[in-house]
């Protein structure tokens, strides 16, 4: 016959080892259910300057050569401008030379950006409007410097070839604003067209559960 304290201590060891298998049970039940528990999913790698690559599509396409001939006639004028050493008056040359330069350097700018798929990586900016701002105002721009260089040179070789090119620079522009409007208006049609869609879905999808009694029961 055991001593009644020894049961006693038997019992209250037995009672421990089941509670502390319990409690581990438990644990290895909601540390298996818990949503921080690390996850097997790849880490993306941000895509880094390797990742850039030209665009041989857009080059070839009517914007890309369009966008080529400008940022060429662009610096010719200027090229063509800067060699005149003389003027009277002068206000006409200066008003030209500011207008090739700064075409040149927009221009080759966005060519560089649409030839790399870099304005991909700035998605906030309305690239298709900034084209369409830049081709009209260059066009509008040039075609006044053009006129005011043609008006008051002195049948000079340089100042002829600067309003020639000038006139060319017009003319490329005008076209490629025409192209970016469109490109514009149909993108912003289409945008449109896609949110209304998206607005009407949700809308639908709202008064669907607010149709459903059980989903009321359940948010009850």
């Amino acid at each position: 016959m055991w001593p009644p304290a020894l049961i006693r201590g038997m019992r209250a060891a037995g009672d421990m080892d089941g509670f502390e298998a319990e409690a581990s049970t438990a644990s290895m039940v909601s540390g298996a259910s818990s949503p921080y528990q690390p996850t097997t999913e790849p880490v993306r790698e941000s895509r880094g300057w390797r990742s850039v690559r030209c665009d041989g599509d857009y080059i070839r396409s009517l914007p890309g050569v369009l966008k080529s001939c400008q940022v060429v006639l662009a610096l010719l004028a200027f090229i063509c401008i800067e060699t005149i050493m003389e003027c009277s008056p002068c206000e006409g040359l200066y008003f030209f030379e500011f207008v090739s330069c700064s075409a040149f350097v927009v221009t080759g700018v966005l060519l560089l950006m649409f030839s790399l798929s870099l304005h991909d990586r700035v998605p906030h900016i309305n690239w298709i409007l900034t084209d369409l701002v830049n081709t009209g105002l260059s066009a509008l721009f040039f075609f006044i410097a053009s006129v005011i260089l043609a008006s008051l040179n002195h049948k000079s070789g340089a100042e002829i070839s600067a309003a020639v090119f000038g006139f060319l620079a017009t003319i490329s522009y005008c076209v490629n604003t025409y192209l970016a409007f469109r490109k514009w208006k149909y993108g912003s049609g289409s945008q449109n067209m896609r949110q209304s869609s998206d607005y009407m879905r949700a809308r639908s999808e709202s008064r669907d559960v607010d149709c459903r009694p059980e989903i009321q029961r359940l948010d009850a």
